[in-house]
This record gives C-alpha cells, sequence and structure tokens, in this order.
C-alpha cells in the first residue's frame, strides 16, 4: 500500500517534470516599434528552448537602448538585434537577461519577409541558446546552434529562420 502522497517513483518523476518546467519570467516592454508578444508567447518559446528551470528577463527596447547597451557590454557601437546576459549557472538553473531590440527586428523582418512574430520568436530562442552556453563563433558550433533553432522553432511551428526564400 502506498502512502497518499503516491510511489516514491511517481514523485520523483513529478518533482523531475516541475523542476524541468519552473520558469520564472519577466517581460519588459519599453518599446512600442513590433506588436510586442505577450508573456505567454515569451513563456512558450522559452519552455521549449530551456532545457531545465530558468529565471530570465525579456526587455523589448528601443534602438538607443540597445546601442547603449551593445557599447557598454559587448563593444559594439550599434544596436544590435539582439543581447543576451547569462549569469552564473546555479545548480541547473539557468538565469540571465534578454534583450530585443524592437525597431532593428522590424526592419530585419521586413527585408527578410518574414513575419515579425516568428523573427521575435527565433531571436529569443537564439538568445536563451546563448544563456545555456551555445555559441556560434566556430563553424561547428555554429551549425549545431542553427540546428537546433530550426528544430525548436519547427515545434512550435515557425519557418526555418535561416531559409533565404522567405
Amino acid at each position: 500500500m502506498t502512502r497518499a502522497g503516491g510511489s516514491g517513483a511517481a514523485r520523483s518523476a513529478r518533482s523531475r517534470r516541475s523542476a524541468k518546467q519552473r520558469l520564472a519570467l519577466h517581460l519588459q516592454v519599453v518599446s512600442r516599434a513590433v506588436p510586442a508578444p505577450n508573456s505567454a508567447q515569451v513563456r512558450r518559446w522559452a519552455r521549449a528552448a530551456l532545457k531545465g528551470p530558468a529565471e530570465i528577463t525579456v526587455r523589448i527596447v528601443g534602438a538607443a537602448e540597445a546601442r547603449i547597451l551593445n557599447r557598454r557590454y559587448r563593444g559594439g557601437d550599434y544596436a544590435a538585434n539582439v543581447l543576451s546576459f547569462p549569469y552564473a549557472l546555479r545548480r541547473g538553473l539557468v538565469q540571465g537577461d534578454i534583450v530585443l531590440c524592437a525597431p532593428v527586428i522590424a526592419r530585419e523582418a521586413l527585408v527578410q519577409g518574414k513575419a515579425v512574430e516568428a523573427h521575435l520568436a527565433h531571436l529569443t530562442v537564439h538568445a536563451l541558446l546563448h544563456l545555456q552556453g551555445y555559441d556560434h563563433l566556430r563553424r561547428r558550433d555554429a551549425e549545431r546552434m542553427e540546428g537546433l533553432e530550426k528544430k525548436l522553432l519547427a515545434k512550435l511551428g515557425y519557418p526555418d529562420p535561416y531559409d533565404a526564400s522567405g
């Protein structure tokens, strides 16, 4: 006979499931240059990209703030479409900030013939992978990261972000 809490194996499976799904997400929208995703959308994108629990802030900004942050922390004197700021990985907990530049994303989506939502989803997934240690500085790492992005975005119902045919 098992206790009211269920068997040890069942409790352990529930515990692993809830640990994997634990996500503290903070969405800050300070630029309306693109239709801002809601928290539920960003949470869905994050859950698809994350392998475990996380504490993430996603901030959607204008070009001036993106340029200042890029210059201060990355040395680039331009507004980057996305910046990721990982914090120390603590016991499997991913912590970090993601900054999305709304006007740059809107311009890129238009030029590339993409839906703004799909581009936002892609850049959010891309940044979340960075927060988990993925990078694209070497060709092999870039191929691995892009392959994972394509797979995750397809699972979310978005087209291949690297397909230039539109």
